[in-house]
C-alpha cells in the first residue's frame, strides 16, 4: 500500500528543504525526495564551496602584501589539491548536518529520483508515494554550448570534484560563475583565458560597475577576450585545444560556464498535467502551478535564481498553506553579489534600468571612486567604486552598487534602507563611520 503524506517535496535543495521543514513545523506529515546528496546546488556544488575557494585564492594577495605591512615571510606557493580536498570535507560535513536537520524536523527522506505517476503520486524506483500537495524544488543544472567537443569541457559542478588544477585553463562565459572561477583559478596560479561572447562581462549588472571589475581582472593578468566565442574543442583530457573564429588556444582544461536551465528531465510532468513555459515551470505569486495542489519554488521556476530567494519562496509556501500566515515573496528588490576579485554587489536598479524607467533627465547618479585604505601601503589593487542611482523627483535611492572589499556585506545593510524607501537625504543624514570604505555612501556631495 502506498504511503500517503500531506506534502511531498521533490528536491532537497535550498527551497525544498526550507519548505519541508517549515511545513513540518506546522504539523504537516512531510517527505522529501532526493536522488543526489541533501543540500542542493548551494551547499554541494555552488555558493558554499565556491566561496571557500574564493577565500583560498585571496591569500595570493594577502601574502603578497604582507611585506608592505612589515611581515617577513619565506617562500610560499599555492597547493590547490589541499584546498580542494578541504573544501570537499567541509561539504561532507554540511551534508551530514542537513541530514540531521531533516530528521530533527520530522521530515522523512526518500532517496532516489522521483517522477510523477499522476497528479497526486510520485514514483521512486518501484515505490509509490502519494500526497495531498506536491512541491517541486529540483533546481537547475549547468548547460553545455552546442559546439563540437563540448563534452570535453567541465561544467561548474565538476570543478569541485577536481583533484588538481591544470596550468592553463580556458573559461567560456561572461556571467558571475565564469568571472568568479576566473578570479579563483588565477589566484591559485592557473593561467586563465576567458572568452566573452559580448562586449563586456556581467551583462545585466550596472554597466559601469561591471566594467570596473573587468578592468581589474585584466590588470591582474587574466586574458579576457571580448567578442570571442568557441567554435569547438578538440584533444583529450589534460591536453585540449579551444578553437575560435580567429585563433586556437591550447590548455589543460576548459570550463563551460554558459548558463543553467531548470532540471526537468525525468520528472514526467505530463502525467500530472503541469504546464511548462519554455524550459521552466510557471507559477503564480503563491508558487502555485497550473495544477492547484502542485507548487514549485527556486531555480526550476527560473525567476531569480538565488539561494535566499528559493528559501523564502519555500517558507512563504509553507506559511501560507500550512501556517495560516499567508504571504508572498517580493522579487522586486533582491540584493546580489559577484564574488569576483574585486567583489561586486548591488541592490535595486542599475543606472541603465533607472534611465529606462525614469528617463535620462529623471535620474541623478552619485559616485565615489578611489583606492581603498587597505591598499595604501601595498600601493596596488583596483579602485573601489561606490554608486548611488537616485530618482530626482522623489529623491529616493533606486539603486546602490559597490565594487571593492566587503561589497556584499555592505550592500546587505544598504538593501534594508532602500527597501524602506530611503532617499539621498536619508543617506546624507547618516553619520559616517571613519575610516571605512562604506562611509563614502553617506558622504557623497550633492
Amino acid at each position: 500500500m502506498n504511503e500517503h503524506f500531506d506534502l511531498l517535496v521533490l528536491g532537497a535543495g535550498s527551497g525544498g528543504l526550507a519548505a519541508a521543514k517549515r511545513a513540518a513545523s506546522y504539523g504537516a506529515k512531510v517527505a522529501i525526495i532526493e536522488g543526489d546528496r541533501v543540500g542542493g546546488t548551494c551547499v554541494i556544488r555552488g555558493c558554499v564551496p565556491k566561496k571557500l575557494l574564493v577565500y583560498g585564492s585571496a591569500y595570493r594577495h594577502l601574502l603578497g602584501d604582507a611585506a608592505s605591512y612589515g611581515w617577513e615571510l619565506g617562500t610560499y606557493k599555492p597547493n590547490p589539491s589541499t584546498l580542494l580536498a578541504h573544501v570537499r570535507a567541509e561539504v561532507d560535513r554540511l551534508n551530514q548536518l542537513h541530514l540531521g536537520f531533516l530528521e530533527k524536523a520530522g521530515v522523512k527522506l526518500i532517496t532516489g529520483w522521483g517522477r510523477f505517476d499522476d497528479g497526486h503520486t510520485i514514483a521512486v524506483g518501484e515505490q509509490h508515494y502519494s500526497a495531498d500537495r506536491i512541491l517541486i524544488g529540483v533546481g537547475g543544472r549547468p548547460q553545455r554550448p552546442q559546439i563540437p567537443g563540448a563534452n570535453l569541457g567541465w561544467v561548474s559542478d565538476e570543478m569541485f570534484l577536481l583533484e588538481a588544477l591544470p596550468e592553463r585553463i580556458v573559461i567560456v562565459g561572461a556571467g558571475f560563475i565564469a568571472c568568479e572561477f576566473a578570479c579563483i583559478l588565477h589566484g591559485l596560479g592557473v593561467q586563465v583565458t576567458q572568452l566573452v561572447r559580448g562586449e563586456q562581462i556581467l551583462r545585466g549588472f550596472d554597466r559601469e560597475a561591471a566594467l570596473v571589475v573587468q578592468e581589474a581582472m585584466q590588470a591582474e593578468g587574466i586574458d579576457l577576450r571580448c567578442r570571442v566565442s568557441p567554435t569547438g574543442i578538440t584533444g583529450s583530457p589534460g591536453s585540449l585545444t579551444v578553437n575560435t573564429q580567429t585563433d586556437s588556444l591550447s590548455c589543460g582544461g576548459v570550463l563551460l560556464a554558459t548558463g543553467r536551465r531548470p532540471f526537468l528531465e525525468g520528472l514526467n510532468l505530463e502525467a500530472a498535467g503541469v504546464a511548462v513555459e519554455g524550459d521552466r515551470i510557471s507559477v503564480d505569486a503563491d508558487q502555485r502551478t497550473n495544477i492547484p495542489h502542485i507548487y514549485a519554488v527556486g531555480d526550476v521556476t527560473d525567476r531569480i535564481n538565488l539561494t535566499p530567494v528559493a528559501i523564502d519562496e519555500g517558507r512563504a509556501f509553507a506559511d501560507t498553506v500550512y501556517g495560516n500566515k499567508p504571504r508572498q515573496v517580493n522579487h522586486d528588490l533582491v540584493a546580489m553579489a559577484v564574488f569576483s576579485q574585486p567583489e561586486l554587489a548591488t541592490v535595486g536598479l542599475s543606472e541603465e534600468q533607472a534611465v529606462a524607467r525614469c528617463g535620462a533627465e529623471g535620474v541623478k547618479v552619485y559616485r565615489a571612486k578611489f583606492r581603498p585604505m587597505a591598499q595604501a601601503l601595498p600601493k596596488r589593487g583596483p579602485a573601489a567604486l561606490l554608486k548611488l542611482v537616485v530618482e530626482i523627483a522623489s529623491g529616493k535611492v533606486l539603486g546602490c552598487h559597490m565594487v571593492g572589499e566587503h561589497s556584499a556585506e555592505v550592500i546587505q545593510m544598504a538593501a534594508i534602507a532602500i527597501g524602506m524607501g530611503a532617499t539621498k537625504a536619508d543617506f546624507d543624514r547618516t553619520m559616517a563611520l571613519h575610516p571605512s570604505v562604506s562611509e563614502e555612501f553617506v558622504t557623497m556631495p550633492n
